[in-house]
């Protein structure tokens, strides 16, 4: 699978997704790290967030004319949000994450209970994300948090590719590398231990 989906997403079409599609993303996305997850498990949340796209982002962004431009915008590692990310998901519903590098058991069997899948986006491609912004929306607590650690509210127009490496199905491509891996390196030290 290969296609758009704009949001509000819902979570019929979040349960559709399966692990190795790969999707882009239009309407509306918001950032949030750690510090914004924290935030907004304790405050509420300061915009609607159900069905949206939620980006694991520390943007890098300029203030031009009345509003903000986005310069970069490369994912976080998502690894930092494992500590928040189930609950988020269960109390905000946002359909899809986008990130890098995974998340844990945790996220994935909140996956599952809510509709929702999690999304690969190449690290090192900011410069590529940003041109996917045509504008931001709205800023949250950057007073607070600072411009990497806002929540940034912005319009897409076919953000990726990103690929669903974890689904609601209850697949994750990252548990299926590692066992893939770890049969590889058996074979390996098999071979060492043969040689020897």
């Amino acid at each position: 699978m290969n296609r758009v989906l704009t949001t509000p997403v819902s979570e019929k079409d979040a349960r559709a997704l399966k692990a190795g599609d790969v999707i882009y993303v239009s309407g509306t996305m918001f950032t949030a790290r750690d510090e914004a997850h924290k935030m907004m498990l304790e405050r509420g949340s300061p915009l609607p967030v159900e069905g949206l796209a939620l980006f694991h982002c520390g943007p890098v962004a300029q203030e031009a004319g009345t509003g903000w431009e986005i310069l970069a915008a490369g994912p976080t590692t998502s690894a930092r949000m494992e500590l928040f990310e189930a609950e988020f998901l269960r109390k905000f519903r946002t359909r899809i994450i986008v990130g890098k590098g995974g998340m844990g058991e945790k996220t994935l069997a909140a996956l599952g209970e809510v509709g929702a899948v999690y999304t690969h986006f190449t690290g090192g491609a900011g410069a590529l994300a940003a041109k996917a912004v045509k504008r931001v929306a709205a800023v949250h607590w950057l007073e607070e948090l600072g411009m990497p650690e806002a929540i940034w509210v912005m319009e897409v127009e076919r953000f990726g590719p990103l690929v669903v490496a974890m689904d609601s199905h209850g697949r994750s491509l990252y548990k299926d590398l590692s066992v893939t891996v770890g049969k590889n390196m058996e074979a390996i030290r098999a071979r060492i231990k043969g040689g020897n």
